[in-house]
């Protein structure tokens, strides 16, 4: 069976030609566009994901990570005496003005941590060290965003509200999901760069000591500390992407683009296979007339589903990974995780298989005698 499947689909080799573009080009549009919405979460929630904070304090209502209100510093203390606490950690983000080399301003999200523990501070540092912004007007910018400041190397200087900026590294990839840059520096140069006054804060990070249970400690902080929200990390990501996902054009547009990809997709894959399946309705009808049973016609052409969708997807999901890698270049990135690649492999099977099972009745209820007119 296999055999007769594979000789249907090659024998016209411009049909097999138009079939696997068909079907190409609609996954490819499922990857980029599903791509694109996974990217644009991971960027919306990488700061909180990756700030290593068990839990996230904060003033009652904070929105999002960028929304943040001060916050007296004595609430750290309250929550440091809370048992299972063993680090509480001040940070803030601030947008400010990043005075460019043309006299221009661009704006840039100023990240304030505590550089004991790291928390909430910057990963994927491949140039200078953070140990640099133990000094006086220190920041760690991105690589992506480096013209785009005009700071592309060490030691450049450059000014942020008004106040010198010398920046001692670069970290790599770190997108934004606004347009303003992350500008990473020590808690105390950030209270400079953004005029916060000493004893406030927007966030308190929170590592919770071995051993302790996540959840009895955020508990404990919630009916400790006053006029606070506590999160878990996980919960704080959400938040974050909640807010910009259905709360903003952009995250409309995101979501609306991936389910457009789908949808259009399927009907792509959908029109080809059954065109297919209709071009050889003549050779299934040949088949009925040697005596074949329903049964029979139905795994030929469920087998030729199976095979254009394999080597469909084996062609578009080479294409997807190097648009994918490509995009980490870019500010706007297409991830493509293993569960993506394996649920497009199996969405791509379905798809064919499904349209394949519309033209089923019409090969199945072939009058045999048809082979035999001209």
């Amino acid at each position: 069976m296999p055999n007769l499947a594979l000789a249907n689909l090659t024998h016209d080799r411009v049909r097999l030609v138009v079939t696997l573009t068909g079907i190409v080009f609609a996954l490819v549009l499922i990857i980029i566009q599903f791509g694109i919405f996974l990217g644009f979460l991971d960027t919306i929630g990488a700061v909180v994901d990756r700030s290593k904070a068990d839990l996230w304090v904060m003033g009652p209502g904070v929105p999002h990570v960028n929304g943040g209100v001060d916050i007296p510093e004595r609430r750290r203390y309250q929550v440091l005496a809370v048992p299972g606490v063993e680090r509480a950690d001040k940070w803030i983000v601030v947008f400010s003005p990043w005075k460019l080399p043309t006299g221009a301003n661009e704006m840039v999200q100023i990240v304030g941590y505590d550089l004991e523990s790291t928390l909430g501070g910057p990963w994927n540092l491949v140039e200078g060290s953070e140990e640099a912004l133990r000094a006086e007007d220190t920041v760690i910018i991105d690589k992506l965003f480096a013209e785009k400041l005009g700071a592309t190397q060490v030691g450049a200087i450059a000014e942020v509200s008004g106040r010198r900026a010398r920046v001692v590294g670069f970290t790599n990839q770190i997108r934004s999901f606004t347009t303003a840059p992350f500008t990473f520096t020590s808690f105390k140069n950030a209270l400079n760069y953004t005029r916060t006054a000493d004893d406030t804060t927007q966030f308190l990070l929170i590592r919770v000591a071995p051993g302790a249970s996540v959840d009895e400690v955020k508990a404990g902080i919630a009916a400790t500390v006053p006029n606070i929200d506590v999160m878990t990390r996980a919960e704080m990501r959400w938040l974050t992407q909640r807010y910009w996902l259905f709360g903003t054009g952009a995250g409309i547009s995101t979501l609306l683009g991936a389910a457009l990809g789908l949808l259009v997709g399927m009907v792509v894959v959908a029109q080809t296979i059954y065109a297919t399946t209709m071009d050889h309705i003549r050779e299934f009808g040949t088949l009925k007339a040697m005596g074949a049973a329903n049964s029979y016609v139905y795994r030929v052409i469920i087998q030729q589903a199976v095979i254009s969708a394999t080597v469909g997807y084996a062609i578009a999901i080479v294409m997807g990974y190097f648009i994918s890698q490509k995009s980490r270049e870019g500010s706007a990135v297409v991830m493509l995780p293993p569960e993506m690649a394996a649920a497009v492999f199996g969405l791509a099977i379905v798809m064919c298989i499904s349209a394949s099972i519309i033209s089923i009745r019409k090969a199945t209820t072939i009058d045999p005698a048809m082979v035999f007119r001209g």
